[in-house]
């Protein structure tokens, strides 16, 4: 079992700046790739970023040259650097890890993520 803790979210405004944090803990030997989502109310989960576990990246389109995604596996943290946060940024921020070898995925309770205009 793996368990995932986001902290870092709050409230910003617009062109602001937020950096959240997910920290790992029980079988961190079965993690592989990870990632943040998000999810606006209303609306389905989106991708905002993944990383695998040799550091190889992707990004969501509407986070492009925005978003930072990193991780550090001695810490068993991964983080995300947000930068020029728009109100559209606005969403519940959720933590994913790719655990048991890669057949099961595991989710953080979320982090809120508000931004005002």
């Amino acid at each position: 079992q793996v368990q995932l803790v986001e902290s870092g979210g709050g409230l910003v405004q617009a062109g602001g700046s937020l950096r959240l944090s997910c920290a790992a803990s029980g079988n961190i030997l079965s993690i592989g790739g990870m990632g943040w989502y998000r999810q606006a109310p209303g609306k389905q989960r989106e991708l905002v970023a993944r990383i695998s576990r040799r550091g190889t990246i992707t990004y969501g389109d509407s986070v492009k040259d925005r978003f930072t995604i990193s991780r550090d596996n001695a810490k068993n943290t991964m983080y995300l650097q947000m930068n020029s946060l728009r109100p559209e940024d606005t969403a519940v921020y959720y933590c994913n890890a790719e655990g048991d070898w890669g057949r099961v995925d595991y989710w953080g309770q979320g982090t809120q993520v508000t931004v005002s205009s």
